[in-house]
C-alpha cells in the first residue's frame, strides 16, 4: 500500500479561535496515528489569519508527545527566516526526545508577505538575493562538522550533540527544488496542491537524477495533494465549497479564516469566479472514496510517488477526520484487492 501522510496548516475557520485550530491539529494527529498514517507534517506561515501555527517545531513536540508511532515533522521550516544553528539545535532536541520519529522538512519561501519577512529577518545577516543554498549548507555542516580549518564555528557545537539531525527533506513546487533535492541526495516533497509546475515531471526528474549521499542512499518522493472526501460525491462537493471560496479569496490577496459551507454558498460568485474555481479544481480531489481514488491513481502512477501526503481543510473538524478515515480505508481495501 502506498504510504499515506498528512500535511496540516492548522487552518483557522470562521467562528473558531486560532487556539482551537491548534488543539484540533493535536486531535487530528492522534486520529491519524490510530489510522496508520506514517507521517504528520506541520507548516510554517506568518501573519495569516487563516493559519494558526507559525512555529512547526513547537507543534511537532506537542504532537509527538501524544502519539505513539507516527513520524512528526515540518512541512516545512522556512529556512530563510531562521539562523541555521537554531534550526539544528531545535530539531536535534526533538530527535533526542523522540528518536526515530522526527522529520526536518525545509522550504526556501518566506511563508509570508515582504513586511513580515523583514520583521522575521531584520536581526539576521540578511544577504542580497536568494541565500537558501548557503543556509542549507551551513545547516548540514552543523551535523557533519565540516567547517574549514580555522573557521570560528569549529568552536560552536549544536546541542544536544549526541542526537543527530533528523532526516532532511526539501520541499518544492518547481523543477528547482526537485533538481536540488536530487543533487544533494535528500528526500523531496512536491506541493501539487498549489504548484503550477507538473508534479509528474518534478518527481520523475528527482528520481532519475538522484545521487546517493550520507543523507539518503535511495530517492523518496512525496506527492502532496489537497483532497476532500465524504461518504458521497454530493456531500464531498458540499464540503469542498469552503476550500473553493477560500482559494478564490487567497488568489485576490484575502487571507481570511476558512468559511463555513453556508458562508461559501452565500458568497456572490461571478462567472469569472466560477471559472477560477473550476481551474483550481485541477489541484483539488473531491468526492467519495471511490471517486477520489479513481482520480488520484493516474497522478500517482505518472509521478512514481513513493508516498502520498494529503491536506484536507473543512470547516467542520469531524468532517476533516472523517475524510482522512475514508481515505485510509480506501487504500487498505486497495491493498487487500491487490
Amino acid at each position: 500500500m502506498l504510504p499515506l501522510s498528512i500535511l496540516d496548516l492548522s487552518v483557522v475557520t470562521t467562528g473558531t479561535p486560532p487556539a482551537a485550530a491548534l488543539r484540533n491539529s493535536i486531535d487530528l494527529a492522534r486520529h491519524a496515528d490510530k489510522l496508520g498514517y506514517v507521517r504528520y507534517w506541520l507548516a510554517e506561515h506568518h501573519n495569516l489569519p487563516s493559519v494558526a501555527s507559525p512555529a512547526p517545531e513547537i507543534m511537532i513536540g506537542q504532537i509527538a508527545a501524544v502519539t505513539e508511532r507516527i513520524r512528526v515533522g515540518s512541512g516545512g521550516v522556512m529556512l530563510p527566516n531562521h539562523a541555521p544553528l537554531m534550526v539544528a539545535e531545535r530539531f536535534k532536541m526533538l530527535e533526542a526526545l523522540f528518536p526515530g520519529r522526527i522529520d526536518l522538512g525545509i522550504g526556501r519561501a518566506p511563508g509570508t508577505d515582504q513586511a513580515t519577512a523583514h520583521a522575521l529577518r531584520r536581526r539576521l545577516d540578511v544577504r542580497e538575493g536568494d541565500d537558501f543554498l548557503e543556509r542549507l549548507q551551513e545547516l548540514t555542516l552543523w551535523e557533519t562538522r565540516g567547517f574549514p580549518a580555522g573557521h570560528p564555528y569549529n568552536n560552536v557545537v549544536a546541542m544536544p550533540d549526541d542526537a543527530p539531525l533528523p532526516p532532511i527533506w526539501l520541499l518544492g513546487s518547481s523543477d528547482y527544488s526537485s533538481e536540488l533535492a536530487a543533487q544533494v541526495g535528500m528526500g523531496f516533497a512536491f506541493a501539487h496542491h498549489f504548484a503550477s509546475y507538473d508534479a509528474a515531471e518534478a518527481l520523475t526528474h528527482y528520481r532519475a537524477s538522484f545521487r546517493p549521499t550520507r543523507w539518503r542512499s535511495t530517492p523518496h518522493g512525496i506527492l502532496a495533494v489537497a483532497a476532500v472526501i465524504a461518504d458521497t460525491d454530493e456531500e464531498a462537493e458540499r464540503l469542498a465549497l469552503s476550500m473553493d471560496v477560500s482559494r478564490l479569496l487567497r488568489d485576490r490577496g484575502r487571507y481570511v479564516p476558512l468559511p463555513s459551507v453556508e458562508e461559501a454558498q452565500a458568497y456572490p460568485l461571478t462567472d469569472a469566479d466560477r471559472a477560477s474555481i473550476a481551474r483550481n479544481r485541477s489541484r483539488l480531489f473531491v468526492g467519495s472514496p471511490s471517486t477520489v481514488m479513481q482520480a488520484l491513481q493516474p497522478l500517482i502512477r505518472a509521478s512514481q510517488a513513493d508516498e502520498l501526503m494529503v491536506i484536507t481543510a473543512t470547516h467542520d473538524h469531524d468532517a476533516r477526520k472523517r475524510s482522512y478515515s475514508l481515505l485510509a480505508d480506501a487504500f487498505k481495501r486497495q491493498r487487500v484487492a491487490a
